[in-house]
């Protein structure tokens, strides 16, 4: 797929037709990609879909007055008339001083050297996806502990972006993906585990094999079978990077600069305070070759960049778009298409020297349910994992819950794990938490 010069020159030319019609600032997004996606189950095919779907969405800005509108139908003079809609409804809305367009920056970036599109994912026929999602849950089936398949599925997307704007700017980026995993169950009577394994990239090279996942699926489901409730208490926790993603997620959403200036965040008003250990450091980097979250520019056409969130312990930015930065009178940071990929610097410990570390503590393997307030930054969730005993993995414990407080927990970090993967756009390392409530029974 290549970048269609005449769907560039249609988001220009729309730019100048609202313009014409009175509109004081405009914006123009178009989006075309080809998604597939096979679920297979007991080893038949369940669903596949493969489609290819093109879309505009508009932003017209009017004496302050914001309206937008989309539509899948590319005709140029439906596409006018979908102008012409949205500048009536501006004249209906309230005026918002801080809605205006970012304003153009000098700064590009090389889209290609982001290394975000992979023309072998889209190369890979059907019939070899469809292989993969089988292949997995064979493998995974052919262990006798592993109960039931709740299917393999494979899916994969290559498409591109167009942005425009009538500031100035006028841009365009490939990109693919492709992503593949499996849900198992184990156990037996009441004592049933769901678990699986998925991956995900940008380039096929980089995705796990079949083999792989599948292994690393039925790991993670039997070794919960008789897991047991414990007493409660508080011990250490040793968050997997799966389960570390989660606290860090968490924070996402403390430092977003919606949740900022609403002062719905525990830590509105904190910058240049110290928030969590001194060497643990969060980082949002929209530049990283091959990530999930890369792009050289947001949604809103501001171009991505490295974001230092927290640098030794001290919180030294938020994550902004346009409108949050004007709301708290701060620049972009680019984030305007949410986290790009936000990550905790690894460290210099592997997970097997941190668990070895805790003489009595608990392996974070999964959480379930809701449980988090950015308000307060409380925590409290279901979760289940491995009991760690004289630094030993000794047993499965299920029906348990976390609790704390995510100000106490980041200052509690006391081991950071040197196994960071960039499998999402949020991700982290092993943690190790000197200590949180565990609640059993």
């Amino acid at each position: 797929m290549k970048v269609d010069k005449k769907l560039v020159r249609l988001a220009e030319d729309l730019v100048s037709y609202a313009k014409n019609k009175g509109a004081d600032q405009v914006q123009i997004s178009i989006n075309e990609g080809s998604n597939f996606s096979v679920d297979v189950l007991q080893g038949k095919i369940e669903k596949l879909t493969e489609a290819g779907s093109k879309n505009v969405a508009i932003k017209v800005i009017k004496d302050q007055k914001v309206a937008t509108g989309s539509s899948s139908d590319l005709d140029q003079d439906t596409l006018y008339g979908l102008i012409d809609r949205s500048l009536q409804r501006a004249v209906l809305l309230n005026p918002d001083p801080f809605s205006a367009l970012p304003e153009k920056q000098s700064a590009t970036v090389n889209a290609e050297s982001l290394n975000i599109y992979d023309a072998s994912i889209q190369k890979l026929r059907p019939e070899n996806k469809i292989k993969m999602a089988k292949k997995i849950e064979q493998i995974c089936l052919k262990d006798k502990r592993v109960k039931k398949s709740y299917g393999a599925s494979v899916s994969s997307f290559g498409g591109v972006r167009y942005l425009a704007n009538s500031n100035g700017f006028s841009g365009a980026y490939r990109r693919t993906s492709i992503n593949c995993g499996i849900n198992l169950q184990s156990g037996s009577g009441d004592n049933l585990f769901d678990e699986g394994k998925s991956d995900y990239a940008r380039r096929l090279d980089m995705l796990m094999k079949p083999e792989d996942v599948a292994r690393e699926a039925v790991h993670r489901v039997t070794r919960l079978i008789d897991a047991e409730k414990i007493q409660t208490e508080t011990m250490p926790i040793v968050f997997e990077p799966g389960t570390a993603g989660m606290l860090l997620g968490f924070l996402n959403g403390c430092v977003n600069g919606g949740n900022i200036f609403r002062k719905s965040s525990f830590l509105t008003d904190k910058l240049g305070e110290k928030i969590a250990a001194e060497h643990i450091t969060v980082i949002d980097d929209g530049l990283i070759p091959g990530a999930p979250g890369s792009k050289p520019f947001d949604n809103e056409g501001v171009a991505t960049q490295k974001t230092v969130v927290v640098e030794n312990g001290i919180l030294k930015s938020y994550l902004l778009d346009t409108y949050s930065a004007r709301k708290l009178k701060m620049k972009s940071t680019g984030n305007g298409s949410g986290a790009n990929n936000l990550y905790i610097q690894p460290g210099k410990h592997t997970p097997q020297e941190i668990i070895a570390s805790v003489k009595r503590g608990l392996l974070l393997t999964g959480v379930m349910a809701f449980g988090l307030d950015n308000s307060t930054g409380s925590i409290s969730k279901g979760a289940f994992g491995m009991l760690i005993e004289n630094g030993k993995i000794t047993k499965p414990v299920a029906e348990i819950t976390i609790s704390g407080n995510l100000a106490d927990v980041l200052q509690n970090i006391t081991m950071v794990g040197n196994d960071l993967k960039h499998s999402g756009n949020v991700v982290s390392p092993t943690l190790l938490v000197s200590e949180m409530t565990i609640g059993g029974k």
